[in-house]
């Protein structure tokens, strides 16, 4: 069972990448991946969260080409909220939750 703290931490990842995308959760997930396993687990979930839909959202980007992408994009930018709002729950309630769609890279 993680401590207060690492979950506090854990939803911190997600919660702080409404302002800083992608240093603010690193920075935090380089500090403190050392001292809990948990921090650890959601730090690499973010990551790879963050770099499968970056490709997915530049997909759907070069789809604007033929108006498929006008439909996609809006809809990976909601699974992105919603997934991150839906991580930052998950850790703070103590929980390892996986990301659907995916790619573990880290």
């Amino acid at each position: 069972m993680p401590s207060n703290n690492d979950k506090i931490m854990a939803a911190l990842i997600y919660g702080i990448s409404f302002f800083t995308v992608f240093i603010g959760p690193l920075v935090i997930w380089l500090v403190k991946k050392n001292d809990s396993d948990f921090i650890d687990y959601h730090g690499r979930e973010y990551l790879n969260f963050l770099i499968s839909y970056a490709v997915y959202g530049f997909i759907s980007a070069l789809l604007t080409i033929v108006l498929i992408g006008f439909v996609l994009a809006p809809i990976v930018g909601l699974l992105v909220m919603v997934f991150t709002i839906v991580g930052a729950i998950k850790a703070y309630q103590g929980e390892r939750y996986r990301i659907p769609l995916v790619f573990r890279l880290l």
